[in-house]
């Protein structure tokens, strides 16, 4: 399609040029006879830009959507992606000292767009893409904060393991030696009490702080889910009873682990 669409142009822009031409070399011309001249080259003109809209292509009909979210290779890879994710949240919960409370994911595949000629996204490239976010809440003891992140730190020391923060991450260390009272703040002095682990492309950790009393950041509740409509919009809240406020009543504090979105399937056009 972008061939075609660049060679439509370029027969545009030759069209544009020979009347220009023609317009100018016939300054002489009659009243009577650039009427002529006018319907002559008007009707090409047309045809080309009829012929530009039709090579821009039109958006993916929501039809067309739904019957390739459906589709036995969607299927798979949806089901590939949500197990994928499952087996790291199933990691944490069984080698960390955090224990998993509720996962959140959600689940979109949204149509391509028309073609985009002046401000590109990308949208246009495709038919169908379908993305999947997920989110993991654990309960914990906020007496232990030293403990319970030395402990994902191990857990993330064995070969193989999904956790992506070992003891070789220096930021990780300071952060255990903050919470056992070895040190200031891990960012600097004044930075105040750390919130959370990061590395790029990774899982991101993050907790509420423990030490900051009243002014301290907290875990949100996770957003309310869209209307559940698949198979292009799934948003499971498992369980779907439990809230953040719940586990951190239950547990002291709370964690979590958010994954990088994945998507996991694409139709191009």
């Amino acid at each position: 399609m972008a061939t075609t669409f660049w060679i439509v142009i370029l027969a545009l822009a030759v069209l544009l040029a020979t009347v220009a031409a023609t317009w100018l070399g016939l300054p002489a011309l009659s009243r009577q006879q650039r009427p002529w001249i006018r319907r002559v080259f008007g009707l090409p003109v047309t045809i080309v830009l009829v012929l530009v809209l039709a090579a821009c292509g039109r958006a993916t009909s929501e039809k067309t959507v739904r019957k390739l979210a459906g589709s036995p290779e969607a299927l798979k890879a949806r089901q590939e992606a949500e197990l994928a994710s499952r087996d790291v949240i199933a990691v944490w919960d069984a080698e960390t000292p955090l224990t998993l409370g509720l996962v959140v994911l959600e689940d979109v595949c949204v149509g391509g767009g028309a073609t985009e000629l002046f401000f590109p996204t990308g949208s246009d490239k495709y038919k169908i893409e379908c993305t999947m976010s997920v989110a993991a809440y654990f309960g914990a003891d906020p007496r232990r904060m030293a403990d319970t992140i030395d402990g994902v730190l191990s857990a993330g020391d064995r070969t193989g393991s999904p956790i992506p923060f070992g003891h070789e991450f220096h930021y990780a260390r300071t952060v255990v030696d903050y919470y056992r009272g070895k040190t200031g703040d891990p960012q600097g002095p004044g930075t105040g009490e750390p919130k959370g682990l990061f590395s790029a492309g990774t899982i991101r950790l993050s907790w509420d702080q423990v030490r900051s009393g009243d002014t301290g950041e907290v875990i949100e509740e996770p957003r309310s889910c869209s209307p559940h409509d698949p198979p292009v919009r799934r948003c499971l809240r498992e369980p779907a009873s439990t809230s953040v406020a719940d586990l951190r009543r239950e547990y002291g504090m709370v964690f979590k682990i958010t994954m990088p979105v994945t998507n996991y399937f694409t139709v191009w056009k």
